[in-house]
């Protein structure tokens, strides 16, 4: 794999990010991704560079509840340090038990809260990124789930957005209430709930959480395509650390690159043809491992496919056999295909990617914008809103 320093000069020489007793060497978190950040994509990254990997979001009832696709969300990797679990709760009571049963049972070492999901159906019913509307509701939440994690010296985060819509802000109230609750660190990602993945990240947003908040660590997120987005949005914010998401679909190395700029050096990963239809393989086989069913994990590649080659010469019905692959068999017949001579394809494989959309009407519970306080019938919808689902 290339590892070329051509017209890569940004670089940045960051402190390690200071979470209550944990030291993250590589100020660099993954963000929670549904059907992505998963153990195997987080060993993949891992493998590539330092920093804290989150898990995929688990919602506090199914966890309590111990539903099997919960625990399987929460599971890391023996050698997986510091494990890092997101929990998405409506409700103090439930986020408190699920924070509690992790605790005791020494099943995290860092433990985020999601107040960012934009998901129709979790915030037409006050949850996600709608929540943190509800001061009173935001604040029980993040208050309880820290005194249950004190229990275990356990740090607790959050990670939420600028507000419902530009003239619906809450990140800075609500970033203030969180450190004053003693949260370790506050994430902000630059856009709105209306928003949703479209348009581009306020970075400027970042950077006024990042002073109204000298006395906690602020990270940012949005917008990070490569290390030297995440340079510059150090240098623009003064944040303490960087949050990916949709820039590491289909570049692992992505965490390899970053952990190069935040230690002063130049080099990135280039890979070819032939580096990426490897770990494409080796994703595969990770997922199978991590599913214990082989059609499983082969179904759980297939949407990583087109990320992977975003850029990369590779025809439209190879790509499309690719995402009906059925066992790893035929993955291997058909990587074998490829032309692996082929080298890095340049600017092409570089800049956004991921669904970006469209802004869309936030979804909202009827009246939910009236008053900052939770009323008693929106109390009972609420409970609604814990669903087996994830969102950004």
């Amino acid at each position: 794999m290339d590892t070329s320093t051509e017209k890569h000069p940004a670089r940045l020489d960051l402190p390690p990010l200071h979470l209550g007793d944990l030291t993250i060497d590589v100020p660099v978190v993954l963000a929670p991704m549904a059907g992505v950040t998963n153990k195997a994509f987080r060993r993949l990254c891992r493998e590539y560079g330092g920093g804290l990997y989150v898990t995929e979001m688990v919602t506090a009832r199914a966890l309590v509840e111990r539903r099997p696709e919960s625990m399987r969300i929460i599971d890391h990797d023996p050698d997986e340090t510091p494990r890092s679990i997101q929990i998405y709760g409506v409700d103090a009571v439930h986020v408190g038990q699920a924070v509690r049963m992790v605790v005791e049972e020494d099943r995290a070492d860092h433990i985020d809260l999601n107040f960012g999901c934009p998901v129709p159906k979790v915030t037409k019913r006050g949850g996600g990124s709608a929540l943190p509307w509800k001061t009173d509701l935001f604040t029980a939440i993040v208050r309880t789930a820290v005194q249950e994690a004190s229990r275990g010296d356990v740090p607790v985060t959050i990670k939420m957005r600028k507000g419902i819509d530009d003239e619906h802000l809450t990140f800075l109230e609500a970033g203030r209430i969180a450190r004053d609750c003693g949260v370790a660190a506050v994430s902000l990602h630059g856009r709105t709930l209306e928003q949703h993945y479209s348009g581009t990240a306020d970075w400027n947003a970042i950077a006024q959480l990042r002073e109204a908040l000298p006395d906690v660590p602020v990270l940012g997120n949005g917008d990070i395509w490569s290390a030297e987005d995440a340079v510059r949005m150090v240098e623009q914010t003064g944040v303490d650390g960087v949050v990916i998401g949709r820039g590491c679909q289909g570049r692992p190395w992505l965490f390899g690159d970053l952990q190069a700029a935040f230690e002063g050096r130049p080099d990135r990963f280039r890979p070819g043809v032939a580096d990426v239809a490897r770990t494409i393989h080796r994703h595969a086989e990770l997922l199978v491992e991590t599913f214990g069913d082989e059609a499983k994990g082969l179904r759980e590649i297939r949407k990583h496919v087109a990320w992977y080659f975003k850029g990369y010469p590779v025809g439209g019905a190879l790509r499309a056999r690719m995402a009906q692959v059925p066992d790893l068999a035929t993955l291997r017949e058909l990587l074998a295909e490829l032309d692996l001579d082929q080298g890095y394809p340049g600017d092409a494989v570089e800049g956004p990617r991921g669904r970006a959309g469209t802004p869309k009407r936030a979804q909202l519970p009827y009246g939910w914008l009236d008053s900052r306080e939770l009323g008693d019938a929106e109390r009972l919808g609420l409970v609604a809103a814990e669903l087996d689902v994830s969102g950004g």
